[in-house]
């Protein structure tokens, strides 16, 4: 109905437009035969102006109102449409009774016209948006492509439920622009003002790539004025028309912690993951399912995930493979304690790149139970290096953490025992078996985002061990393109290190949440737990640390360590007696070396 109705409006457009011609070239002295004539015309030109229309798909909704796009097809259709009725005056010649002329002199009026027509519609339709109710008024920061990609698509959609009502921009040379009726009012500095003056209730960030000092910037002039804040999902999904105005989302502690990504070097990983048989361990967790979706770009023979826990490994096939039927061979449920069944996987998948991620790796539960730890972060590391040099798997990817640095727990002691563990088995076999060190992932299950959104959703208290302690933190994406970049740049032995900025307090992290909440909870200091360091490293001491092998990857040295010299009794006794001399068994002189 809607395109019916469009091309009536274009019919009395051109009708117009030619009894306007005639009139102006007859100086206002218009007979009859000459008003039949233009009737004539009318019909031909209504009924070709159809034909082309339906052949541009005018009347078929491929263009947007107001559109460039559309503006070009009318446009297109328009001359089309002339120089038909040319083509018939002409044939016709004193038959027609039109001027030439008069087809000439109408072209530009019914142009103007048309385009009019779709003017006047497309703003109808933003001023609907404008006044429809429940629809939140929007500042939108950043007038480049994704701010004006985001301002068309409010002012546009009948569904959003916001309307921009004002850009901002600290670009100087943007000031005077205008998107969509919408105009530049000012800098990010000038949000109050622009607030007062729009009542605004939102403030979206359109920028790609926006740092978390930017991030931070915008919380600290948004919060006072009451402005909920919203981002946009990343460009490419922006630039391949995958978002709707409704993707927006609030602003989450990963927005204001995330840095830079790490430039993966796609080729050289493509050359070791493409058509290779792949096997991730841990393919339940929240590493090792990232880790799983990434391989998975690049179109390995193979993907295996393995897991014993099976609600994980649905979702990480659920990630993968759309789907979470759990029968296919890439699901294996299994646990890597286990040797004799992992070595029986190993034998019958035949792997020839191994991503180990599964462990434990909570430090105070790991402080209680000690033993677990030895079972699973050893010897179950242990189990996967025999299994995979037993088949021939030619590179190996153990995934650590910064508490294998100088460590002083029973999590950062077996997770140094690992990779001492690989580091045997790359000196044995000469091939690419390496460790991987990184602190802690924003957003991993029991990490300290989660616990701290659950304990203020509860109405607090938000709990903190010390005021001073500091982490460093990475997102899940960007620690899995390391992991996966060491397996393409690292030699076999040794850890790589990603350079994780600096460290973050705590406790800025818990009033930042706080404070994106809106509610009034309460912090309470809880106390260093045993284990724990108030600041984490990322290099032990006397660790040799060598040079960088990609802008934001150094590696280090650590010594080999047989598993002959593995023994529970003695590193459990020590363990119990001093914890902080249990290093020794982790150090190159080690009882590990007997």
């Amino acid at each position: 109905m809607r395109f019916t109705f469009q091309f009536l409006l274009d019919a009395v457009a051109w009708s117009a437009a030619l009894l306007m011609a005639v009139v102006l070239r007859s100086e206002f002295h218009v007979d009859t035969a000459s008003l039949a004539a233009v009737l004539v015309a009318a019909v031909a030109v209504s009924a070709v102006q159809l034909v082309v229309g339906l052949a541009l798909r005018l009347y078929q909704g491929r263009y947007r109102y107001g559109s460039f796009e559309e503006v070009r097809a009318v446009t297109l259709t328009s001359f089309l449409v002339v120089a038909v009725l040319l083509v018939g005056a002409t044939v016709l010649d004193g038959d027609l009774r039109l001027p030439r002329s008069a087809v000439l002199i109408a072209l530009p009026i019914a142009l103007l016209l048309l385009l009019a027509v779709r003017y006047v519609a497309r703003l109808a339709r933003e001023s609907a948006a404008r006044t429809s109710t429940g629809v939140e008024p929007a500042i939108v920061f950043g007038a480049g492509y994704l701010g004006e990609t985001l301002v068309r698509r409010m002012a546009t959609d009948p569904a959003s439920p916001y309307v921009p009502v004002g850009l901002l921009d600290d670009d100087p040379g943007k000031r005077h622009v205008r998107i969509r009726s919408v105009d530049v009012l000012g800098r990010l500095d000038d949000l109050p003002d622009v607030v007062s003056r729009t009542g605004a209730t939102v403030l979206v960030v359109a920028i790609a790539g926006a740092g978390a000092d930017l991030i931070e910037r915008v919380v600290d002039l948004a919060s006072p004025c009451g402005l909920q804040v919203k981002v946009l999902p990343p460009l490419s999904e922006v630039l391949r028309g995958a978002t709707q105005v409704d993707d927006l989302r609030d602003l989450s502690m990963e927005d204001l912690l995330g840095r830079p990504p790490v430039n993966t070097d796609v080729e050289r990983i493509a050359g070791y993951l493409t058509g290779k048989r792949v096997l991730v361990t841990g393919a339940g967790g929240s590493i090792g399912s990232e880790l799983c979706r990434q391989i998975n770009r690049y179109g390995p023979a193979e993907l295996i995930m393995l897991d014993r826990d099976e609600t994980g490994l649905q979702s990480a096939e659920l990630g993968v493979l759309g789907h979470g039927l759990l029968t296919g061979p890439e699901v294996v449920l299994a646990d890597i304690r286990d040797a004799a069944t992992l070595l029986g996987v190993f034998r019958s998948r035949r792997p020839e790149v191994v991503f180990h991620a599964a462990a434990l790796k909570h430090l105070p539960m790991l402080q209680q139970y000690p033993e677990e730890a030895w079972k699973t972060n050893v010897l179950g590391t242990q189990s996967v290096l025999d299994a995979a040099r037993a088949v021939g798997v030619s590179t190996f990817v153990n995934i650590s953490t910064d508490k294998a640095a100088n460590p002083c727990s029973v999590l950062g002691h077996s997770k140094r025992l690992a990779e001492r563990l690989t580091a045997e088995v790359a000196r044995q076999t000469g091939s690419a078996y390496l460790s991987v060190r990184f602190g802690n992932v924003l957003g991993s299950r029991g990490s300290v985002l989660p616990l701290f959104t659950a304990m203020i959703e509860h109405g607090g208290p938000v709990t903190v061990t010390d005021p001073d302690v500091t982490r460093y933190f990475m997102t899940i994406p960007e620690a899995c393109q390391l992991v996966i970049q060491a397996g393409a740049i690292g030699h076999p032995g040794e850890v790589l290190i990603l350079d994780m900025g600096e460290p973050v307090r705590i406790l800025d992290i818990a009033e930042r949440m706080i404070q994106l909440s809106g509610r009034d909870v309460e912090i309470v200091f809880t106390g260093l737990r045993e284990g724990e360091k108030l600041h984490e490293d990322l290099v032990s001491e006397g660790e040799q640390h060598r040079s960088r092998v990609h802008p934001k990857i150094s590696r280090a040295a650590v010594p080999a360590l047989s598993p002959t010299g593995l023994d529970w009794t003695d590193w459990s006794r020590v363990w119990l007696e001093d914890p902080l001399s249990a290093a020794a068994l982790t150090s190159p002189v080690g009882a590990g070396n007997r």
